[in-house]
């Protein structure tokens, strides 16, 4: 089990507006490192209602560094080659490209998958698979809404699931949960 779990917070409804990112490594099934950071936004505003969901300012965000100054140095190679875990993925890989694509950095093809897709083709019988719910089921205590916690949550997600379909890597889990990688760009 060889991925990186990612999980991004926003300032705005646009996807270019990131205002934090958190990310765990994963190795042989065990979680070896994380990433977190907060990130100024290309416009220094957060909506009210935004800051009650993940409680972030703008005085959070306004000495953070850009997306453009955390990429290529810290969040590419983190990530490295491994595929990446995203709870709503489409959330999350909307808002990676995004922000490559305002500060005009190259879109590299990354394969990601969902672990909202993944958890409902492995607990069937759940009323909800939205993370928080998820967390609650299985005993995770996490703070919500915190990308890293989001991100370590996310992992440990595909971890269980694995284990319970007797998996021991991230193309078998998918095969076996009859889903395709998805790749960025």
């Amino acid at each position: 089990m060889n991925f990186t779990a990612i999980d991004f917070e926003t300032a705005k409804y646009s996807q270019e507006s990131a205002c934090s990112i958190g990310l765990v490594k994963f190795q042989d099934g065990k979680a070896i490192d994380t990433f977190y950071s907060l990130i100024r936004p290309p416009k220094l505003y957060i909506r009210p209602d935004f800051t009650k969901i993940h409680g972030l300012t703008v005085d959070d965000v306004k000495d953070a560094p850009r997306f453009s100054e955390l990429w290529d140095s810290s969040i590419k190679p983190f990530i490295g080659d491994l595929p990446l875990a995203a709870h709503n993925a489409s959330f999350d890989m909307g808002v990676l490209e995004a922000v490559l694509e305002w500060y005009d950095l190259p879109v590299p093809p990354i394969p990601y998958f969902c672990t909202c897709k993944l958890s409902r083709r492995t607990w069937f019988g759940l009323k909800s698979h939205a993370l928080k719910a998820l967390a609650k089921n299985f005993g995770i205590i996490y703070e919500a809404h915190n990308a890293l916690d989001d991100a370590m949550t996310c992992g440990k997600l595909v971890l269980m699931s694995a284990e319970k379909h007797g998996t021991s890597s991230v193309e078998e889990l998918l095969n076996i949960t009859e889903q395709k990688m998805g790749v960025l760009g």
